[in-house]
Parts: structure tokens; sequence; C-alpha cells
């Protein structure tokens, strides 16, 4: 998948008297070449995983119970980035099911913002693959994650 830039993917929620379903008919593993997932459990409400960036390797991320806060940012310099790049914050519900895609480039950040929260994140790396595309960084270095209160 060849983008310029952060994208939701719509998924649908169908209800009936079993219960729910919730679908992506759209996505297409084999076109986005998915190569391996994993889920993300934190341990504490509003737990920070931030920063996790790559230049080449592209990250499809489903809220799949709770609420996250994701944070993305499209790095200048790997080595050294700006300390006032532009944050795009989502927040995303799985009661409102959607699929955020990352493209490489960017550095991603995620919170935690309810109990028990499940994030599934598909990658288009496989483990040995994203060891040489793996940039870490501070989690204060863009963003304020602190929640405001009103």
């Amino acid at each position: 998948m060849k983008s310029k830039g952060i994208e939701i993917i719509k998924v649908n929620t169908a209800y009936d008297d079993r219960g729910d379903i919730v679908y992506c008919n759209e996505f297409n593993f084999i076109k986005k070449k998915i190569k391996r997932f994993y889920q993300i459990t934190n341990n504490n409400i509003n737990f920070i995983r931030a920063w996790h960036g790559h230049k080449k390797e592209d990250k499809f991320l489903l809220v799949q119970k709770g609420v996250f806060k994701i944070c993305a940012v499209k790095i200048d310099n790997w080595k050294s980035p700006s300390k006032t790049l532009s944050v795009k914050e989502f927040v995303i519900n799985a009661n409102s099911p959607k699929i955020l895609y990352i493209p490489g480039g960017y550095a991603h950040g995620t919170q935690n913002l309810k109990a028990d929260s499940k994030l599934m994140v598909f990658s288009t790396f496989s483990l040995q693959q994203t060891i040489g595309d793996d940039y870490r960084f501070k989690s204060d270095l863009w963003y304020d994650w602190n929640i405001q209160f009103r």
C-alpha cells in the first residue's frame, strides 16, 4: 500500500438478537502485505507507549476493546528529529471501530484511556525485518500525554 499519510479505514458493526459482528470486508491482508500481528494490553489505565517509529514499516491499528488515544508524527530526521513536529491525535473507541493506518516514515504512541483496553496491531514487516527499522524516542518529545481535566 503506497499512501502518503495516515488514513482511517472504515470498520462496520452488525447487530441482531444473537449479538454483534465487527467486520471490515475491504481490508485485504494480502494486498496490505500484512506479515504479522500482535495485541497490546496495558496493566494500568493511561499507560503510555511512545514514541516508536519506522522508516519503511507500515502499521494498522484496531482498538478491540476500550478506548485508546493514538498519536503519530512524521519524522523529519531519524537521527535528530525536530522537537517541534506536528502531532496528529486520534481517540478511537472500540464501540465505534476503525482501523488507523500509520505508514512508514512516522513514529506513533498510544495511551489506553480505559482499563482492560486492547489494541491489535497489524504489521507489514516480519519480526526480523522490523529490528533494522526500529526507532525509539522519549515519550515527552512531541506531546504532553497528561489528561486535560475539564
